[in-house]
């Protein structure tokens, strides 16, 4: 309410350029809408955190500056009516629209993105996440947070568009022990679901700060490139899912495609420094996808498809995992005129 601050059941229908506002009396609405909130000019806040105990919330704000707080049942209903609603205060930008709906299922990140950034954000006392005890089957955790607040506060710092790259982000920081699992449903999730669903944007999933979040950068890794190496022009970068070749396990690497001279480098987003951990020219490669109907010769653990592999012309495997098969088939396309 604007002049009493309390909350209030409203039916709501949006329309083109308005949100209405019904008045329900005896489970049903009334005929003429109790308010309106025109959207041209209107920005919206999603998820929005300024009330702690409303995790929630969506925030509009018009262009006369009024702001209206709306709060849903549900994570996926409030996602859903902020997709709807940007679309409405987009609808005469058609482009815009589109690109919003791609983005829902987005899997890129930030190209400069920096996970010791995001980390050291998360640590700090007035704007950083809130650390709570909780309890868990009978044993106590101190200075905790949950998979879904971290999904909002990743959001709401602009680290990431959507929950499903929310999400995605919060599993590079846990795979790479900046955050770890604490309590019986998290830690399952990590042993046995695959690398999209290891991170779960669950209000009773708890984690907690990995003691070595800083982590050193070994001298060991400090692989020497020839500047002509990176002196290519860039065709295509994002992130991909990359199997170790020693422990085979899987890491999340920036990918930078480049041509004349051809090579593929990537990159490691927990160091600072832009430099590369690894790449190879791309001549006389041999590029294809892998079914994805089980798990190919040479691929180890869970993996969950849109795998494509790269043979270089020393015999070197590389195995790679996309976000979905249309993200494999880009990559594939623009590395192998390159080869």
């Amino acid at each position: 309410g604007h002049i009493v601050h309390n909350w209030k059941v409203r039916w709501f229908v949006l329309l083109q350029d308005k949100l209405l506002y019904y008045k329900l009396e005896g489970g049903k609405k009334e005929p003429s809408p109790k308010g309106r909130i025109l959207l041209d000019g209107c920005t919206i806040t999603c998820p929005c955190l300024e009330y702690e105990n409303r995790p929630l919330l969506i925030k509009l704000k018009t262009k006369t500056n009024t702001d209206y707080f709306l709060e849903c049942c549900s994570r996926e209903e409030r996602d859903s009516w902020a997709l709807d609603i940007t679309g409405a205060i987009h609808a005469g930008h058609p482009m815009q629209v589109q690109e919003l709906h791609r983005m829902k299922n987005s899997f890129k990140l930030l190209a400069n993105i920096s996970l010791h950034h995001i980390v050291d954000k998360m640590h700090d006392n007035s704007s950083g996440i809130k650390l709570t005890p909780n309890m868990e089957q009978g044993n106590r955790y101190k200075e905790t947070f949950t998979g879904s607040a971290v999904v909002d506060w990743l959001i709401s710092n602009s680290f990431a568009v959507s929950r499903f790259e929310a999400v995605t982000l919060a599993s590079m920081l846990m795979e790479e022990n900046f955050i770890r699992p604490v309590g019986a449903r998290s830690i399952e999730a990590t042993r046995y679901s695959d690398l999209s669903e290891q991170f779960l944007d669950d209000s009773t999933a708890l984690y907690m700060f990995a003691e070595s979040y800083k982590k050193k950068i070994s001298s060991k890794e400090d692989l020497q490139f020839n500047i002509s190496e990176l002196s290519g022009t860039i065709v295509k970068q994002g992130y991909l899912v990359k199997q170790g070749h020693k422990r085979k396990n899987w890491k999340v690497r920036r990918f930078v495609l480049r041509a004349d001279p051809a090579f593929l480098h990537y990159y490691d987003p927990t160091k600072e420094e832009n430099r590369p951990v690894g790449g190879f020219s791309l001549r006389g490669c041999l590029v294809s996808a892998l079914e994805d109907n089980g798990v190919p010769t040479g691929v180890k653990g869970n993996v969950q498809g849109n795998l494509f592999k790269i043979i270089t012309k020393n015999d070197i495997h590389y195995y790679i995992q996309a976000s979905c098969k249309a993200e494999r088939v880009q990559w594939i396309e623009a590395i192998k005129p390159l080869t």
